[in-house]
C-alpha cells in the first residue's frame, strides 16, 4: 500500500514551515523532490565511481553475489527442496525446487516454477520477490508475494506449483502490508487494507476477515478488530501432523501482544502477559518467551525464557508450564525451530558463540540434550520440517565460510555444503575485548585485524553496530566485505552494544526510549578503546549502520564528530521529531517515546540527528544511502539530513537506489552497485 503523503505535508507545512525547510524532501516521487536525488547521485556517483578502486571493487562484489559457488538454501516442503536464486541468468531470481537425492549432488539439476523477471516484463511491473505461503501439507499451491521495487506492501496471488501458473480464479489481493494465512484449502485468514478506517496509525492492518474461496473480499466475515493506534493485527495458522493452529494477534505496541486462538469459529483469549512472544506449538504445547519475569502457577519464569504451556489448559485459563531454557547472566535464548518430534534451540554461549539444544516430549516428560553441531561461531537453521525431523543449518564465524549441515530423522549431522573462501581468512586474526561506557558497563566487541597490522593507528578500520529492537549481531562470513575491505588492509568491528538482543531482554530494556543515549555512549566507548589500544586513530576509523544502525552513527557522528572520519549512514531514522509521522514510524514509539509528547520530546531531542545538527561544527563527510522504495523508514530522513548539511556549508555523499524497499536493492547489480560505492568511499575516506 503506497501512503499518500500529499495532504500530510500540505498541512504539516503550515504549521512547521519555519522549523522544517526541507519538508518538501518527503513527498517521495515529488518532481521536485526527484530532481534533488538525482543531482545528488550524480555528484556522488562522478566523484566514486571515478575512485581508482571502484571497477575493480564492483567486479568483485557482482562476481560473488552471482557466484554459482553460493549454497542454494532448501526449504524442506514434502517430497522437495525449494529454493530462491538470484544471479546473472536470474537478475530478480527465480522461485525453483529439486528433490533431496539430486540436491545431494555437487551440481543439481533444479526445475523453475516461477521467474520473477520474466513476469517482471510480461506485465511491466519492477516485481521483486517476497516469499511465498505454501498450503501445508498438500503443497500443491501457494500464496505468492510480489512487491513493485522491494517495499514491504505486497501484492498477492494464489499460484498452483504443479501448473506454474497463477490461478486467475483464484485468490488475489491489492497491494498492502497485508498479514495472510492459509486456514484451510478453500479458506484465509486476512489482515489487508480493507478501506477507510482498517488500517492502524502505523499503516499495518486492524482488521482480521475470514475469506472463503469464490466469494469477493467485501463478503470476509470479520472476526477481530484492533484499536487505529494499535501497530497492528495479525494472524498465522501453524499445521502441525496432530492438528491445525490458528491464532490472532493484536499488537498493541511493538512488544506488547494480545494472543487469540481461534477454535471452531470464536476466538479464545490467551492469559498471557502482553510482553510474551509466541514460539509456535509443538506436541500440544504453546511455546512462550516471557520479556520480562513472570510469575504464575506458583513458578516465576526469568525474562528471556523458552517455557512451554500446554495448549489445552491454557483455553480453559489453567497454567501447565514447563521450562525449557532458562538465561544465565551470559547465556541467552536465541532462535526455536520445530520439526516432527523435536525442538530445536539456539542459545547465544557468553554472547560469543553459538549451541544447539534438542528438546523432546515422551510419556508426558521433557527431555534435553546438546546436539553435536560444530562449536565456536554463529548457529543458524535454514529449513525445518514438520512432518519429520529432518532440518538443514548453517555454521560460519567470521573467517570461515558458512557451511551447510544436514540432520537427518535419526537425528545423524552430515556436511551438506560449503561456501567456498572468497578471501584469505589466513591473513587475518579475530580479538574480542570489552570497552567501559560512560556508565561501568562492559561492552563486548570483536575485531577481525590484519595480521600484518601494526598497532600504531594506522589501520583503516570499520566500526559497526545496531543497537535496537532486541536485534543480536553474531559473528557472520561476508565474502563482499573480506573481498572488498579486508582484502585492501581494512580492519572490521561489531559492537554488541545495548538495545540489541545478545544478552536476552535486559540488554535491551538497559537502552530503550528514556535510555537510548546507552546504545550511543556504548558506541563511543568502544570507538574510543579502538584507538586508545592503537588499532587505529580518529582518522582511520569508520562507522556503519543501517535503519536504527543508521540513527546509531547517525547521533554518534552529531555527539563525537572528531572521532570519525567516515560514516556511512544507510536507510536512516534521523528526523526523530517526525519519525513517528512517516510510514511505519509510529510502530517505533516503544522503542524510542512519543515525540509529541514534551516530556519525552526533551529525551528524544537531545540525540535526534537533524535537530542536533550545527553550523559551527565540523563532521565527517558523511555518506547517506537509501532507496526510493522504502516503504518502513522513509526516504526522507536521509534527504533532508543531507539537504540541511548542504544548507550549512557541510560536505557529504548521498545515493539513492530507485528500487530495495529497505535494503540496498532488488537485484544483484543494484545490490553490487550500492556495496561498492560504500566500500570504495570507505577507501577513499580512510586509506591515504
Amino acid at each position: 500500500m503506497k501512503i499518500l503523503l500529499g495532504a500530510l505535508i500540505m498541512t504539516a507545512s503550515i504549521s512547521n514551515a519555519n522549523e522544517d525547510a526541507f519538508q518538501w524532501l518527503e513527498e517521495v516521487d515529488g518532481k521536485e523532490a526527484m530532481a534533488w536525488v538525482e543531482k545528488q547521485n550524480e555528484a556522488t556517483q562522478n566523484v566514486l565511481t571515478n575512485h581508482p578502486k571502484y571497477k575493480e571493487v564492483y567486479s568483485k562484489t557482482l562476481e560473488i553475489l552471482n557466484s554459482k559457488e553460493r549454497i542454494a538454501y532448501p526449504g524442506i516442503r514434502g517430497k522437495y527442496l525449494y529454493n530462491f536464486w538470484q544471479d546473472e541468468t536470474y537478475p530478480r531470481g527465480v522461485w525453483r525446487r529439486t528433490t533431496p537425492d539430486e540436491y545431494s549432488k555437487d551440481n543439481p539439476e533444479w526445475e523453475d516454477i516461477l521467474d520473477i523477471a520474466k513476469l517482471a516484463v510480461k506485465e511491466n511491473e519492477s516485481w521483486s520477490y517476497k516469499g511465498v505461503d505454501v498450503l501445508d501439507p498438500d503443497h500443491d499451491i501457494a500464496l505468492v508475494k510480489l512487491s513493485r521495487g522491494g517495499g514491504d506492501a505486497v501484492v498477492i496471488r494464489e499460484f498452483d506449483i504443479e501448473k506454474k501458473a497463477f490461478i486467475e480464479s483464484g485468490f488475489k489481493l491489492k497491494e498492502a502490508k497485508t498479514r495472510v494465512a492459509w486456514l484451510d484449502r478453500d479458506t484465509l485468514l486476512v489482515g489487508t487494507d480493507f478501506g477507510k478506517g482498517s488500517l492502524t496509525s502505523s499503516g499495518y492492518p486492524r482488521q482480521i476477515k475470514k475469506w472463503k474461496r469464490g466469494t469477493p473480499l467485501s463478503e470476509a466475515k470479520l472476526i477481530f478488530e484492533g484499536e487505529t493506534n494499535d501497530v497492528s493485527a495479525g494472524t498465522f495458522v501453524q499445521q502441525t501432523p496432530d492438528r491445525s493452529y490458528a491464532m490472532v494477534y493484536r499488537g498493541i505496541s511493538f512488544y506488547e501482544y494480545e494472543y487469540r486462538a481461534y477454535e471452531q469459529g470464536k476466538l479464545i483469549k490467551l492469559d498471557l502477559p502482553l510482553t510474551v512472544d509466541l514460539s509456535g506449538i509443538f506436541k500440544g504445547h504453546l511455546l512462550v518467551q516471557p520479556k520480562k519475569d513472570w510469575t504464575v502457577a506458583g513458578t516465576t519464569i526469568a525474562g528471556g525464557s523458552l517455557a512451554a504451556l500446554n495448549y489445552e489448559a491454557l483455553l480453559k485459563g489453567k497454567h501447565e508450564v514447563t521450562v525449557l531454557f532458562q538465561p544465565s547472566e551470559k547465556d541467552s535464548l536465541g532462535d526455536v525451530s520445530s520439526t516432527r518430534d523435536q525442538l530445536v534451540v539456539r542459545v547465544f554461549k557468553g554472547g560469543r558463540f553459538d549451541e544447539f539444544h534438542r528438546h523432546t516430549l515422551k510419556g508426558g516428560k521433557w527431555c534435553s540434550e546438546k546436539i553435536a553441531a560444530p562449536d565456536f561461531g554463529t548457529l543458524s537453521v535454514v529449513s525445518a520440517d514438520d512432518y519429520s525431523d529432518r532440518f538443514f543449518f548453517t555454521h560460519e564465524s567470521a573467517l570461515s565460510p558458512r557451511a551447510l549441515y544436514y540432520s537427518d530423522n535419526a537425528g545423524k549431522i552430515s556436511r551438506s555444503k560449503s561456501m567456498p573462501a572468497f578471501f584469505n581468512g589466513d591473513n587475518f586474526k579475530v580479538e574480542l575485548h570489552e570497552a567501559i561506557s560512560k556508565d561501568g558497563t562492559s561492552i563486548p566487541y570483536s575485531i577481525v585485524f590484519p595480521k600484518s597490522g601494526k598497532m600504531d593507528g594506522t589501520t583503516p578500520t570499520l566500526l559497526y553496530g545496531y543497537g535496537g529492537f532486541e536485534i543480536s549481531l553474531r559473528p557472520r562470513y561476508s565474502p563482499v566485505m573480506g573481498s572488498t575491505w579486508l582484502a585492501n588492509g581494512g580492519a572490521f568491528v561489531v559492537a554488541n552494544i545495548r538495545g540489541g538482543g545478545e544478552f536476552g531482554p535486559a540488554w535491551h530494556e538497559a537502552a530503550r526510549k528514556e535510555n537510548k543515549q546507552r546504545s550511543y555512549d556504548d558506541f563511543i566507548a568502544v570507538s574510543e578503546d579502538l584507538i586508545t589500544r592503537g588499532y587505529c586513530s580518529a582518522k582511520t576509523l569508520g562507522i556503519q549502520g543501517g535503519s536504527n544502525g543508521g540513527l546509531l552513527v547517525g547521533a554518534v557522528s552529531m555527539q563525537r564528530p572528531d572521532l570519525y572520519e567516515a560514516v556511512i549512514c544507510a536507510v536512516p531514522l534521523l528526523d526523530m521529531k517526525r519519525f513517528s509521522k512517516l510510514l511505519a514510524g509510529a510502530s517505533w514509539m516503544a522503542e524510542y517515546g512519543d515525540p509529541d509528547i514534551p516530556a519525552e520530546w526533551a529525551t528524544i531531542s537531545k540525540y535526534s540527528p537533524y535537530h542536533n545538527l550545527s553550523k559551527d561544527r565540523n563532521y565527517p563527510k558523511i555518506f547517506f544511502k537509501t532507496t526510493t522504495r522504502d516503504d518502513r523508514v522513509h526516504p526522507g530522513h536521509a534527504r533532508k539530513m543531507a539537504a540541511k548539511m548542504d544548507s550549512l556549508g557541510k560536505p557529504f555523499f548521498y545515493f539513492e537506489n530507485t528500487e530495495g524497499g529497505h535494503g540496498a536493492g532488488v537485484t544483484n547489480e543494484q545490490r553490487a552497485m550500492s556495496e561498492s560505492l560504500g566500500y570504495v568511499y570507505l577507501l577513499k575516506m580512510l586509506t591515504h
